[in-house]
């Protein structure tokens, strides 16, 4: 558990720990009271905000998978000579503008829920307050009349049980990909050179979630949309002038989820901007190390460098030699940071002693976990439906061994 609690928790979360063996039956009873009457405690909602800045590193596992799939789709198709584009839709102040009353009309005709586990949604939605807090300065009280509740566990969720028409209209679109993660929607669609009469299609979807998003109280942020041509560069104009209105949306390259993007999906701008911002950090590290501990040392470069190589690092496995190259010398400039060897140390010994990975390798234990969990449903479903298990024509002693299909690679990736 963790150790941060609510202020206005009468309990603190590290009494609750060590106590729990006792007071933790009342809690439970009060856990079921609550949901067999179908109340919520006015007590309970209420909520102290306290505002923090969006990093990369808040996107959960879900997000890095879903950017891995999509950079495979982009990547497939550009290797069978298609043309795609990837739209990037961003929602305003998406969470704070929820219709309760449509919110518990969708669960109630989309999810199914009825009686007392409605009732017990009603009471958690209605008459809520909240205030928000800045170091020691703490505003007045608000009712919450509209919106999810920020911070809490039900929160995305009601927002994604909230979008549900969403999908099913998005579903309708056959030849359009959709994939949707908290307020952020990805579109994209795929096509051969001759076909451009399909972008038509991506037109048409754009305008019924506009009027759907209408009727549900949201809006789409103009100013934040971004579209990426995926296409041989002879095409590019094409299909910019196919686009129409939209035209005035493509970028060079996108952020997506913490991605950079680009039209070849090589990584290239990603990686100079994760190189910028680790050196940056790194020389910021160096003038603090002469006051930390070598453990503390090593747990600040984990978090502020570390963490950075392996945001997303399954993607890697598309890079050139040089781009990997780049990102070892980061490593690399922790490991001597951390160390502090002669100048002609060599690297690879600093690496063992200190049971670290090399960049290389660590993107290869990453796929090597993700296709372990996608085997064993572990993954989403369109992750485990990338990988074809290998049945041998006749035979053979390796029919046991849980082999798979090897996926075509263009020379460039061998």
């Amino acid at each position: 558990m963790k150790t941060s609690a609510c202020p206005l928790d009468i309990l603190p979360s590290s009494l609750f720990k060590s106590a729990f063996q006792s007071i933790g039956p009342s809690v439970l009873s009060i856990i079921n009271a609550s949901l067999v009457s179908g109340q919520v405690p006015a007590y309970f909602k209420n909520a102290v905000i306290h505002p923090l800045l969006k990093k990369p590193s808040s996107i959960n596992k879900t997000g890095l998978i879903l950017t891995t799939w999509v950079s495979n789709d982009l990547l497939t198709h550009s290797d069978a000579g298609d043309c795609s584009v990837l739209v990037l839709l961003d929602l305003t102040a998406a969470f704070d503008i929820v219709d309760h009353h449509l919110l518990l009309k969708r669960l109630r005709d989309w999810v199914g829920s009825s009686g007392t586990a409605l009732e017990w949604f009603s009471f958690y939605l209605s008459e809520r307050s909240f205030s928000v807090a800045v170091s020691k300065f703490r505003s007045s009280t608000t009712s919450l009349t509209h919106g999810v509740p920020q911070g809490s566990v039900l929160g995305p969720l009601l927002f994604l049980l909230y979008l549900l028409p969403l999908q099913h209209i998005l579903s309708s679109f056959k030849g359009i990909s959709y994939h949707l993660y908290a307020d952020d929607i990805q579109l994209y669609i795929s096509f051969k050179p001759h076909e451009m009469s399909k972008l038509q299609l991506l037109h048409t979807c754009l305008d019924s979630i506009k009027t759907w998003m209408a009727g549900s109280f949201l809006q789409l942020n103009e100013d934040k949309t971004e579209i990426l041509i995926c296409a041989p560069d002879k095409l590019v104009p094409k299909v910019r002038d196919s686009l129409g209105q939209l035209a005035s949306h493509t970028k060079p390259s996108i952020r997506n989820l913490g991605v950079t993007f680009d039209p070849a999906i090589t990584l290239d701008s990603h990686v100079s901007s994760l190189v910028r911002s680790s050196f940056f950090h790194l020389r910021n590290i160096a003038k603090l190390s002469p006051i930390l501990s070598r453990s503390e040392l090593e747990t600040v470069l984990h978090t502020f460098i570390s963490s950075r190589l392996d945001y997303c690092n399954s993607l890697f496995t598309c890079l050139s030699r040089t781009s990997l190259n780049r990102l070892q010398v980061i490593q690399n400039a922790c490991a001597r940071l951390l160390t502090k060897p002669s100048k002609h140390t060599h690297i690879t010994p600093l690496l063992l002693q200190l049971h670290w990975l090399p960049v290389n390798f660590r993107v290869h234990f990453k796929i090597l976990v993700l296709v372990y969990r996608a085997l064993h449903g572990q993954a989403p479903s369109y992750i485990g439906n990338l990988l074809s298990p290998y049945t041998p024509s006749r035979s053979l002693r390796s029919s046991d061994q849980s082999l798979l299909v090897v996926q075509h690679q263009d020379k460039d990736q061998r």
